[in-house]
């Protein structure tokens, strides 16, 4: 079974990102960036499967600037086979990435795609239902837990009222939550053979498709700073200022 793992390049969660001073977007020069921890569990639970004797080859692919080689680098020292990157300088939107990967899984025929449910930079949480739609496979999003038992795969689901467990018949698409698995640490010696496996380069021109943004930015702006909070001698004057001045009750 081929799998193929999509990953991003993105702000590190632990930086604290800044607005640019025009709002045209956030500031990412000189920022540290890094896979998408949501990929990265991705990566992690397709190397699972290889590991258990349920995946044969992991191919990680990601799509954007040149840079993105490193984080697909990461994704071969945690244990991908080989790597694709759509080379682009434009600012990708869900739907473009979906028929980008579209193309790419149309060239390599995986069995079953696992990609994280949300990117943290742009918190869209659309990619892999648009790929799904797009290929006509069925999804499960949200995954804690993934079983792939012959050509079937069982996905427990994180809902609103608690878990529920479906079955797909591959080729499917996976969408990982936080709870699915822990990411291994990347060893040196992971990183350093890393640097010889397979990473091929294309351009969205390539696989035909065209990545023209459909939607444009208006503005960014940072949240409004939340106020200092007060200590309220009794109930009657914490219930006179939740009526009065915070108008809620």
């Amino acid at each position: 079974m081929k799998v193929l793992v999509p990953v991003k390049r993105v702000v590190d969660y632990n930086v604290k990102v800044r607005v640019k001073s025009d709002q045209s977007g956030v500031d990412i020069a000189n920022v540290k960036m890094s896979m998408n921890p949501f990929d990265e569990i991705a990566v992690e639970e397709a190397v699972r499967l290889k590991e258990a004797g349920k995946a044969t080859e992991i191919i990680a692919v990601s799509c954007g600037v040149l840079q993105s080689q490193e984080t697909l680098r990461t994704a071969m020292a945690i244990g991908a086979d080989r790597a694709v990157l759509v080379e682009t300088d434009v600012e990708l939107q869900p739907l473009a990435v979906a028929k980008l990967l579209k193309a790419v899984a149309d060239k390599e025929q995986p069995q079953l795609i696992i990609l994280g449910k949300q990117a943290i930079d742009d918190d869209a949480n659309q990619t892999g239902q648009m790929l799904a739609a797009l290929l006509d496979w069925p999804q499960a999003t949200y995954a804690s837990k993934v079983e792939v038992d012959g050509d079937k795969v069982k996905v427990t689901r994180e809902v609103d009222g608690g878990l529920e467990t479906v079955q797909l018949s591959l080729p499917a698409i996976v969408t990982t939550d936080l709870r699915l698995n822990e990411p291994r640490y990347v060893t040196l010696p992971n990183i350093m053979k890393a640097k010889k496996k397979q990473l091929d380069n294309f351009k969205p021109a390539d696989l035909g498709v065209d990545v023209t943004p459909r939607l444009k930015t208006l503005k960014v702006s940072e949240p409004p700073k939340r106020s200092a909070g007060i200590i309220v001698p009794d109930v009657a004057t914490l219930v006179d200022k939740l009526k009065n001045e915070a108008k809620v009750i």
